[in-house]
């Protein structure tokens, strides 16, 4: 991860050299700097595909794409509701789909999120099978989500918000409300349920995501999910992804693998 949070979002995939950004929700600045701490020249990433139109999300993907050659992958009504990507030269694909990359196959699954056509993915590496999910900014989880985040390696999913913290912290009513509604951001209980439930003894890293700075704690957030896991087949580690910092590579040992890393 290369930071996660209301300040900025950013995934990096790694296979077989081939290399995708997941988000590009920091200045250009930052993502060559989080980038070169882990060796990466900004450069060698093949493309930067994008959850959703919010800045956190998009902010430097066209200026990178630009500077860097990435090409650049958005839903239909996320090009359409982000100015500047409907100025670039973005492929467009339909929310669902599965995108082909030179060595990740990217599917694509619907979120509700108060965006315009926000999704999630899972990314598969096509060598050997090797899955990776990535789901944030999810309002709740819906039979589709349950479904695509099954048999995963890695997951990368959002613990915004302690329930009891967002009610006595220092939003104003209307965006307590939005944060906890159906299309806003799932709480570490909501992340903790869909965790068990998907749990399994190949899953060998859980990522936590998009934590609220005012509204919850790393601490607890893993806590939550750790009390959770412990009831199932689950044997892997949980981390808490920080906004400020590069946290990974994660994937598994002993042989080539999807990694991702995080800034």
């Amino acid at each position: 991860m290369l930071g996660s949070g209301s300040r900025g979002n950013a995934v990096l995939l790694e296979s077989a050299g081939s290399r995708v950004l997941v988000d590009a929700g920091f200045p250009v600045r930052v993502l060559a700097e989080r980038l070169r701490a882990i060796s990466v020249p900004p450069e060698s990433v093949e493309a930067v595909v994008i959850t959703h139109e919010h800045t956190d999300h998009v902010r430097g993907a066209c200026a990178a794409a630009k500077r860097w050659g990435w090409s650049i992958h958005a839903t239909t009504g996320t090009v359409a509701a982000f100015p500047a990507l409907a100025e670039a030269d973005v492929r467009r694909f339909e929310s669902g789909a599965t995108l082909e990359l030179s060595e990740i196959s990217l599917t694509s699954i619907p979120t509700p999120h108060d965006a315009a056509d926000p999704v999630a993915f899972v990314a598969t590496e096509r060598a050997t099978g090797f899955r990776a999910g990535i789901a944030y900014d999810i309002g709740h989880i819906t039979p589709a989500l349950r479904t695509a985040l099954s048999r995963l390696d890695v997951l990368v999913l959002e613990a915004n918000h302690d329930e009891g913290m967002l009610r006595a912290g220092p939003y104003p009513p209307s965006v307590r409300e939005r944060i906890a509604g159906s299309h806003g951001h799932l709480s570490n209980r909501a992340a903790a349920t869909l965790a068990a439930e998907r749990a399994h003894a190949g899953l060998t890293h859980l990522v936590l995501a998009h934590l609220s700075d005012s509204c919850n704690d790393p601490a607890l957030a893993v806590r939550t999910l750790r009390t959770a896991l412990g009831r199932t087949r689950f044997r892997g580690e949980v981390v808490a992804a920080p906004q400020d910092g590069v946290v990974g590579a994660f994937g598994g040992a002993g042989r080539t693998e999807l990694q991702l890393s995080l800034f």
